[in-house]
C-alpha cells in the first residue's frame, strides 16, 4: 500500500489502518525510542502514617525496564522541580517555575474501597509543569517507537500530536489522557476518554494501555476499531484487544506488597518485547512478568542482574527464531507464537521467587535468589 508521497506501508493482514503506524514523510526511521512523562514524589500512606516515600512517575519504572532489556537506545523527556530528590540515570529538564509533580497515596485497612485504584485513594498534591512540544528533540529523522506516559496531565494534545510526528509506532498509556484531579484536594479521579480532545487523535495511535479501572471509560469497543487495546488485569493477566478479536495473556504469580508502578512495568516489558520482534502475546507475557516483579517492591525495583541476564538470553533466542519475518508483521501479528508456553515457562522459572538453602554456618547461598534478587526468609529451607 503506498501514500500520497508513494511511500510503501506494510499490508500485513494484522495492520489495520496504515496512518497508526506512519504519517506523510519520510518513513525511515532512526534507531531507538523516545518516552515522554514526568517523575514524580510519591508518598505512601497506611493506618494514617507514611510507609514510604519514593521516586514515582511512569518514567521511572518504563526506563527501569527498557534501560535494562532494550536492544536500542531511549531518550527520555521529562520535567521536575529544583526540589527534585532522586538521582536518575536520565536527567530531567529542570522547571524554574514550579515544583516537582507529587502524589500522595493512601491505602485503606480493607479492599472495600470500589473507587479508582480500589486499592488505594491517589491524590495529586502539586504538579509540575507540563511538557511542551518545543521540549521534544527537533530532529527531520524519526524514532521507532513513541511511548506517551504521562500521570499527572502533564502531556497537552498537542505535545502528543507532536510525538506522533517524530515516531513511526506510538504507545500511549490511557492514564495521561483521561485523569482529572479534584480543585480542592488532588483526589484523582476519570473522565471518558470521548470527552477529552485526545480521542481525536485515536487512529494515530498503534498501542493503547488501558487497566482494568480505566477500560469502562475508554469504550474499548470504539478504541480497538483504531488502536490495539492492552488491557491490564493484575493478578488475572491482561487482555489484548483489536479490530478483529481479542485474545487472554497469563499471569505470573506475585506477593504484592505495592501495586504502584506494576502497570508501568507491564508496559516497558511489553514495548521490549515488541522491540525484540516478538508478537504482541509473547510480549504481553514478557510485560505480565516484569509487573509480577515490580509489585513485591515499594517503589521502583531494584531488578536482579541474574535474572536480567537470564531475561536477554531468552529474548535472543526467541529473537533469533524471528529472523527473517518482516517486523510490522510481528508488531502486529496477534497469534501466539509456536514458542509460546515454552516462553512463559521459561519466564515463570526466571522471576518466581526460589527457595533459598541456609548453610550449615547460617550463611544463605547466594546461587538461588530471588526473582527481584531479594531474599525472601519465608522460603528459606534450614
Amino acid at each position: 500500500m503506498k501514500n500520497k508521497n508513494g511511500s510503501i506501508f506494510s499490508t500485513s493482514p494484522f495492520l489495520r489502518n496504515p496512518m497508526v503506524l506512519a504519517r506523510d514523510c519520510d518513513p525511515e526511521p532512526i534507531s531507538g525510542s523516545l518516552v515522554i512523562g514526568n517523575y514524580c514524589h510519591d508518598v505512601l500512606h497506611r493506618d494514617g502514617r507514611i510507609i514510604g516515600e519514593t521516586l514515582g512517575g511512569a518514567t521511572a519504572f518504563i526506563s527501569n525496564v527498557l534501560d535494562s532489556l532494550s536492544p536500542s537506545p531511549t531518550c527520555y523527556i521529562s520535567k521536575v522541580g529544583a526540589d527534585f530528590s532522586y538521582s536518575v540515570s536520565h536527567p530531567p529538564l529542570v522547571s524554574a517555575s514550579s515544583l516537582t509533580t507529587l502524589f500522595h497515596a493512601y491505602f485503606p485497612d480493607s479492599l472495600s474501597y470500589a473507587g479508582y485504584h480500589g486499592d488505594r485513594v491517589l491524590k495529586r498534591v502539586q504538579a509540575c509543569d507540563p511538557i511542551y512540544p518545543s521540549d521534544l528533540p527537533d530532529l527531520k529523522e524519526r524514532f521507532e517507537f513513541g511511548l506517551a506516559v504521562g500521570v499527572a496531565g502533564e502531556i497537552a494534545i498537542e505535545t502528543l500530536d507532536r510525538l506522533l510526528e517524530l515516531c513511526r509506532v506510538v504507545f500511549v498509556d490511557v492514564q495521561g489522557l483521561i485523569r482529572s484531579f479534584d480543585p480542592e484536594d488532588g483526589t484523582v479521579e476519570l473522565v471518558p476518554l470521548k470527552s477529552t480532545p485526545y480521542f481525536k487523535l485515536l487512529p494515530k495511535i498503534s498501542f493503547l494501555k488501558v487497566s482494568s479501572e480505566e477500560a469502562p471509560f475508554v469504550d474499548i469497543e470504539e478504541a480497538r476499531k483504531w488502536s490495539c487495546v492492552v488491557v491490564t488485569e493484575g493478578k488475572d493477566g491482561c487482555r489484548v484487544y483489536w479490530r478483529d478479536g481479542e485474545l487472554h495473556v497469563a499471569p505470573f504469580h506475585a506477593k504484592q506488597v505495592d501495586p504502584t508502578g506494576a502497570g508501568d512495568s507491564f508496559f516497558g516489558g511489553f514495548v521490549v518485547g515488541l522491540l525484540w520482534g516478538l508478537t504482541v502475546p509473547d510480549a504481553a507475557l514478557l510485560g505480565n512478568s516484569l509487573g509480577s516483579v515490580t509489585v513485591g517492591h515499594v517503589g521502583v525495583p531494584k531488578f536482579d542482574q541474574i535474572m536480567l541476564e537470564n531475561l536477554k538470553q531468552v529474548l535472543e533466542s526467541m529473537a533469533a527464531a524471528q529472523k527473517g519475518s518482516d517486523a510490522n508483521d510481528a508488531l502486529f501479528n496477534f497469534q501466539k507464537s509456536s514458542r509460546h508456553d515454552e516462553f512463559q515457562a521459561t519466564l515463570q522459572e526466571i522471576v518466581k521467587p526460589k527457595t533459598c538453602i541456609k548453610l550449615s554456618n547460617g550463611e544463605i547461598d547466594t546461587s538461588v535468589k530471588l526473582g527481584n534478587g531479594e531474599i525472601d526468609e519465608a522460603t528459606v529451607v534450614t
